[in-house]
Parts: C-alpha cells; sequence; structure tokens
C-alpha cells in the first residue's frame, strides 16, 4: 500500500463483498476510482456508509459511480462510451463482478449468465478501454488489467460445443468454466501486449475462498457457520487483487496468475498459447469484434 495520486482505476461490482474492501484499498492510496454497478445510486449509499465506517473521509476521494450491466453487451458498451467521454486514461482495469453457481439462463443475447458476466462482459470492457489503458500506460510504470478469477479454474474445460451448457447444465462447470476463461485470457493479451510493444499488463488471480454473497446459490448457504470458521473474510479477500493491481514487483511478471499474494500454478492450458488463441478467436467472433488490439488504427 503506497500513494499513487493521479491514477485512476475502474473496477466492476465494487459496491459489496471484496470490491468494497478494493475501493477502500484504492482510495487510501489516492487512487481516483470508477465504479461499473447496476444501480449508482444505492452503490454511493454503500460505499460511502462504508468509507465513513472506516473514519475514512468521503470527501478527500475521487469517486464516479457509472451504471453497467457487466453481462448485458449493450450495455458495457454504453458505459463504455461514457468513461471514454469522460476520461482519456485508465490506469487500473479491475474486472471483478461476478456470480457463482446459479440457475441456467440465457441473457437476452443468448448467452449463458457465468459467461456473460464473468467473462463476456469483461473481454468486451478490456477492448472497449484499451485506448485508455495504452494512454495511461508508460514503459516505467504499465497501466493494468486484473481480471478476478479463482482456483477452481484448474478444473474448468472450455466446451466449445456447447459453450453455453444447454445439452448438460451444471452450475459448478459453468462456473468453472467461466474462470478458466479469464485466465486464458488475462495469459493471452498480455503475450499480445509485449508482441506490440504496449505498456500494459495483465494478470489473473484467486482472490481466497471468500465469505461473501457470491455464495448465496450453494450448498453452504445451509451450513453458514463453515463458511464463517473457514472462509477469508472480504477485507482479506481483496488483498491479492490491490496486490495485483499495485504491486511494483510485479512490473516485470505480466501474465502470471496469483494466490495468497504470490504467483501460483494454473490450469494446464495457462501456458498453452494455441489453446489460449483459439478462447480469444472465439470469443472475438462471438462478440463479433474485428480487431481487438486497434492495429487498423
Amino acid at each position: 500500500m503506497y500513494k499513487q495520486p493521479g491514477k485512476i482505476a475502474l473496477i466492476t461490482g465494487g459496491n459489496r463483498g471484496i470490491g468494497l474492501r478494493i475501493v477502500k484499498k484504492l482510495v487510501e492510496c489516492e487512487i481516483e476510482v470508477i465504479l461499473g454497478v447496476r444501480n449508482p445510486i444505492d452503490s454511493r449509499k454503500a460505499v460511502e456508509a462504508y468509507l465513513e465506517h472506516a473514519k475514512i473521509p468521503v470527501s478527500s476521494c475521487k469517486l464516479h459511480y457509472e451504471q453497467l450491466d457487466i453481462g448485458n453487451m449493450k450495455s458495457v458498451r454504453e458505459f463504455a462510451t461514457k468513461i471514454k467521454a469522460k476520461f482519456d486514461k485508465i490506469h487500473l482495469l479491475i474486472n471483478n463482478a461476478g456470480v457463482m453457481s446459479v440457475p441456467f439462463k440465457l441473457t437476452d443475447e443468448g448467452y449463458e449468465s457465468h459467461m456473460a458476466i464473468n467473462y463476456y462482459g469483461h473481454f468486451l470492457l478490456t477492448h472497449l478501454l484499451l485506448p485508455q489503458l495504452r494512454a495511461a500506460g508508460t514503459a516505467e510504470c504499465k497501466a493494468r488489467v486484473v481480471n478476478v478469477s479463482s482456483c477452481v479454474h484448474k478444473i474448468g474445460e472450455m466446451d466449445y460445443n456447447d459453450i453455453n451448457k444447454v445439452k448438460n447444465y451444471y452450475p459448478a462447470d459453468a462456473y468453472n468454466q467461466s474462470k478458466l476463461a479469464q485466465v486464458l485470457f488475462a495469459k493471452y493479451i498480455n503475450l499480445m501486449f509485449e508482441e506490440e510493444g504496449m505498456p500494459i499488463l495483465s494478470y489473473s488471480l484467486h482472490p481466497g475462498v471468500v465469505n461473501t454473497d457470491l455464495f448465496e446459490h450453494s450448498s453452504t448457504t445451509y451450513i453458514p457457520w463453515v463458511r464463517a470458521l473457514l472462509f477469508k473474510n472480504p477485507e482479506e479477500g481483496s488483498r491479492t487483487v490491490v496486490y495485483a493491481a499495485i504491486a511494483p514487483k510485479l512490473e516485470s511478471r505480466g501474465g502470471c496468475y496469483l494466490s495468497n499474494c504470490r504467483e501460483a500454478s494454473s490450469h494446464r492450458h495457462w501456458n498453452n498459447s494455441v489453446q489460449c488463441e483459439k478462447l480469444f478467436s472465439f470469443t472475438c467472433d462471438t462478440l463479433r469484434i474485428d480487431d481487438f488490439f486497434y492495429k487498423q488504427n
């Protein structure tokens, strides 16, 4: 934790759970924070109440709240348009919002909920804000993209034949697939940032098994004392995320996967550039993105 005035961070879902604690740590570093949230009014109330409880004067914080439904690609595009009109630079993009083990549902655009919210929305947002990230990064201090994934990505598999799990839906499999997608995406774009000489780094991480609302659809709801006893609390869960966002020692470790503020082992496909590129190309086709890195500009 060190002061970084002048930097701007954007986080999805920063109004509760570990996101709320991430925001607190960022403002303590004097970082300006943009929150992409479903309900900006309620989110402002929740964040300000939490900061005041933590004895952080809200008047000293630079916070912005914008409406975003990360699982809706139309909303993501509208959100990105607003951000680009207001901010020339984004130093830190923290792809944090997510769902876990929710009942089967296809979005209005035809995407399975886990993939839409955990992966597709953040993929599209990263693409749309790439000019702001590139403008913010320097050779000495690159901009960063941080994907909040999970250790269960290690048992995930990309099912390209049934990406929406229509034929056989099991919530945990859908969640694991979306978390694996986040990890492979972070790895691949970091390789491309290096290849294209862009001043941007990308990371993925496991924040820990954290006692938050994310588990509301899991069996642990019936035994809450297990969560309280064995899971990390939200503050602990926020640490690796903030570490990935600001730690100077990671400046030369772009693309790595982190757990407990350390580099950790990942999925067998993490270091397979063919598999990473396969997912990347599949996603670009799915979201109709022709030039993710703006090479033609």
